[in-house]
């Protein structure tokens, strides 16, 4: 079979993840609202294969997935009071803030902008393949450009099955995602 391969999301399935993450490859995961289509941000040559994957334009920015404060810090510019008053009350969760990109991440990462789209994910599964990988992981929802975003395994595999640039993406199984849209 070409394309994906699903993997109920354990801690092997995490460090498989991470580890195909260090290699640069792409890898879907749950958050609370939508599964994620996920590469190293800081790593540009696996956020175009995000792009190209989805279809998606190169001016429509990604989100990146951190697991505090201390790293949105790290890739943001512009972190104030207000920043750290909502990060307090809503991370981890689906609440999505945009800063200053900082110049060490990628402006694909933000398609082009000068801005960056930065969120802590509250599901269990996020939060330990950030963790296992040791770095953010940006990713949009793991459906194809224009098509609804998936909330579980399945979809993503039934949207990416049979094309070759997805053989052999991992997607972890973390059950349905209890949000399904979006965060803000």
């Amino acid at each position: 079979m070409i394309g994906p391969r699903i993997l109920k999301a354990n801690e092997e399935s995490i460090k498989e993840a991470a580890a195909d993450l260090n290699r640069g490859s792409m890898v879907v995961f749950p958050t609370e609202t939508v599964y994620g289509l996920g590469g190293g941000t800081l790593n540009e040559s696996s956020l175009e294969s995000i792009y190209r994957l989805k279809g998606r334009d190169l001016d429509n920015p990604l989100i990146a997935h951190v697991l505090d404060i201390e790293e949105a810090r790290e890739l943001t510019t512009g972190w104030d009071d207000r920043c750290t008053l909502l990060a307090d009350a809503w991370w981890p969760g689906p609440l999505t803030l945009v800063l200053g990109r900082a110049s060490k991440v990628p402006a694909v990462a933000s398609g082009g902008r000068p801005t960056l789209a930065i969120r802590s994910p509250q599901h269990p599964v996020a939060r330990e393949l950030i963790e296992a990988y040791g770095q953010p992981i940006s990713a949009p929802s793991a459906n194809r450009s224009g098509e609804v975003s998936p909330t579980c395994a399945q979809h993503v595999l039934d949207d990416y099955s049979g094309d070759q640039a997805a053989d052999g993406m991992i997607i972890l199984d973390g059950d349905r995602c209890h949000v399904g849209i979006e965060s803000t």
